[in-house]
């Protein structure tokens, strides 16, 4: 049973071992632009196309006999706008060597302000192990410190041309004032009433003509 037990153990001991080699074997020492010293020559973006990092990778920094020294800043404001003010790190030794210990973004540039705008930096995001980029990943990364292009807007057409309303033949006559139903009555001038000399002529008239009457009764 024991020995059972310590064969298990030995079998773990030499796997462990095993991987752990492998993953040593697989760290990878990055020499930033080969024999070419760190500087304004150095294309920057083309080394990084396609390059992947991992945890435990090295990076080495040849700046012998140039100005351009290395820092690290702390996060992507302070590397776009190159603000080398408060650098978290700086690399004095004319060969730096920067250790890759965790997986994250680290952003290294030139400690000249001027050659930091002309893109003489560098972002390096490390990955862990188990982490497999896919095929799209190993483009080439946006320019250092500019924006992307603009792309042209889409080309239209002239536009369709509207279609008229339908026509619905033409408008109603047009009507007058409404015309009055009945006319109105007309009023003319009142009678002239008889005057006083009317009246007095006329009973004198009907009182001769009764005396005339009396007359001829009584003969």
């Amino acid at each position: 049973m024991v020995s059972a037990v310590l064969k298990v153990f030995a079998a773990v001991f030499v796997a462990a071992v095993a991987f752990n080699g492998i993953r040593v074997s697989a760290q990878t020492h990055h020499v930033l632009g080969g024999d070419s010293v760190f500087g304004p020559a150095l294309d920057v973006e083309s080394w990084l196309s396609g390059r992947v990092f991992r945890v435990g990778d090295k990076i080495s920094f040849n700046c012998s006999g140039t100005e351009d020294n290395i820092v690290e800043l702390e996060g992507p404001d302070e590397f776009h706008s190159c603000d080398l003010t408060n650098p978290i790190r700086m690399y004095t030794d004319p060969m730096a060597h920067v250790e890759l210990e965790n997986e994250g973004t680290r952003y290294f540039t030139s400690k000249n302000p001027e050659s930091c705008k002309n893109g003489l930096k560098l972002p390096v995001s490390v990955q862990s192990h188990e982490y497999e980029p896919h095929s799209h990943e190993y483009g080439p990364p946006p320019p250092s410190g500019r924006f992307p292009p603009l792309q042209p807007p889409p080309e239209y057409g002239p536009p369709e041309p509207v279609h008229p309303p339908p026509s619905y033949g033409p408008p109603p006559p047009a009507y007058g004032p409404p015309e009055p139903l009945y006319p109105p009555p007309s009023y003319g001038p009142p009678p002239a009433r008889p005057s006083a000399a009317t009246y007095v002529n006329g009973l004198s008239l009907v009182v001769f003509a009764g005396l005339l009457i009396s007359s001829y009764i009584g003969m």
